[in-house]
């Protein structure tokens, strides 16, 4: 990990990518992204998108009513990628659960945390879950990824014959200490290297201690 979440962003314009029509809704979602990373919200608009995708203005309404409903798309987005991440299994050492497992996991998330940061503000910002125009299709995908996450916690509990934990109760606390510390570095609170990456492994030795059974 770098001192700087930018270094870990490909700040490649999607206006500099060939656009195919098929293609038009995935490239309103990354080029929407590019600019809440680049601009902040006050640089997206439906307007701006059409022209740095070379559309009418009109395209991208065909996908996204207006501004809210793009937002909601964009964080639709994250939560997809954030599924990727915790369906990645950890296992390392041959395949045994262990401690080095659950750090690998822990970083995973945190990098995904600094790595889709434009995401990760609409994903968990008051900004859309406040609102009163939350879309359904977005709802489910963050339940989907934290029914995820669960399955998860199971599959780990599973390889240790642990049912001791109670593995929603376990994947809510954990989610909490991995969000935290995400938010603490997306903010700029932490960013030392060092400290971010000691945080990640008492994280891990914490969640390990509680899923571990010693034989």
């Amino acid at each position: 990990m770098t001192n700087s979440p930018e270094a870990l962003i490909d700040t490649t314009s999607v206006s500099d990518k060939p656009y195919h029509h098929g293609d038009l809704r995935r490239q309103i979602l990354d080029e929407a992204a590019r600019l809440l990373r680049e601009e902040g919200e006050s640089g997206l608009s439906m307007r701006k998108l059409a022209q740095n995708l070379g559309v009418s203005r009109t395209a991208p309404y065909h996908h996204f009513t207006d501004k809210q409903a793009l937002l909601c798309g964009v964080a639709e987005e994250g939560f997809r990628r954030l599924q990727e991440v915790v369906r990645t299994p950890p296992f390392v050492d041959g395949g045994e659960m262990s401690e080095a497992a659950v750090r690998l996991f822990v970083k995973r998330y945190v990098q995904f945390s600094i790595e889709n940061a434009e995401y990760y503000e609409l994903m968990f910002g008051a900004r859309l879950w406040k609102s009163q125009q939350l879309t359904d299709s977005l709802r489910s995908e963050a339940y989907d990824a934290f029914k995820a996450y669960i399955e998860q916690v199971r599959l780990w509990q599973q390889s240790m014959s642990n049912t001791d934990v109670d593995a929603l109760r376990f994947a809510q606390v954990s989610w909490s200490t991995l969000h935290g510390m995400s938010r603490l570095l997306i903010d700029g609170i932490y960013l030392d290297v060092t400290a971010i990456n000691v945080m990640s492994d008492t994280a891990a030795k914490m969640f390990w201690q509680q899923l571990h059974i010693p034989s």
